[in-house]
């Protein structure tokens, strides 16, 4: 019987950049009685704090959630009463800046740099730096269309990676880019999870909205640990139901 549920955030859990839902907050308060749940995601803690923590109910037992942003490079946890970071790789200044020239110099060539944009288009998240093609505050319509087949996403990776070799460059959500240090994707993340829960993988199940061949959430399906692939939130609430189901309550 698995002991922790791991999902993805956008697209899995809610919509991009969305708060959860009434109903996948209620389904997330009856998880969290019965076995231990993770939300690994790019995002920052605040994105986290809005979209995840501020939905559930009081009642939910969030001494039992792993909060995981930037893709597993920060841990929060609640503990005394607040929310507290346990860990976060964060990047050295030579690194950010490296990064960040790179980054104007990629979305030269890519041709981005005159395309409207809603907000900032790179975010510095600490352990992580994000490049969102069409702004941090870009509609939601707007960052469907944008890129549907990555195909802009991927000439920008392209040049990332040349640029920066020695990094991480990944595909994150509909509009985006996550720069990591080397080797951190979502299987990295359900790792650290494990030395920080002390549930073994094998006792873990994570589900996500992108676990195909190029998909950010399909390092974890890769890895050999046990995935549930779901098209959108509303199969993700069937998953979910079916284990409430199966699963006694603590």
């Amino acid at each position: 019987m698995k002991q922790l549920i791991a999902f993805d955030l956008d697209g899995t859990l809610a919509e991009s950049k969305q708060k959860v839902g009434d109903e996948m907050a209620g389904l997330l308060d009856q998880l969290l009685a019965r076995v231990s749940v993770a939300v690994i995601s790019g995002g920052d803690w605040p994105q986290f704090e809005k979209q995840v923590v501020a939905a559930l109910p009081a009642t939910a037992a969030i001494e039992h959630l792993f909060i995981m942003p930037t893709t597993g490079t920060k841990l929060y946890r609640f503990s005394d009463g607040t929310w507290r970071p346990v860990y976060a790789e964060i990047f050295a200044p030579a690194e950010r800046d490296h990064i960040l020239s790179a980054l104007t110099e990629a979305t030269k060539k890519a041709g981005f740099a005159d395309e409207k944009i809603w907000g900032e288009r790179v975010e510095d998240r600490g352990s992580q730096i994000t490049f969102s093609g069409l702004g941090q505050e870009a509609p939601l319509d707007a960052k469907k269309a944008w890129d549907p087949d990555f195909a802009k996403r991927k000439a920008m990776q392209v040049l990332l990676r040349k640029a920066l070799p020695d990094l991480s460059v990944n595909i994150g959500g509909s509009t985006s880019l996550d720069i990591t240090h080397a080797g951190i994707d979502k299987a990295y993340a359900m790792r650290r999870l494990a030395e920080h829960s002390g549930i073994v993988t094998e006792d873990m199940l994570f589900l996500g909205d992108a676990i195909y061949p190029g998909g950010n959430d399909d390092a974890v399906r890769a890895a050999g640990m046990d995935t549930i692939a779901v098209r959108d939130v509303a199969e993700t609430a069937t998953a979910v139901r079916a284990m409430i189901a199966c699963l006694p309550k603590r």
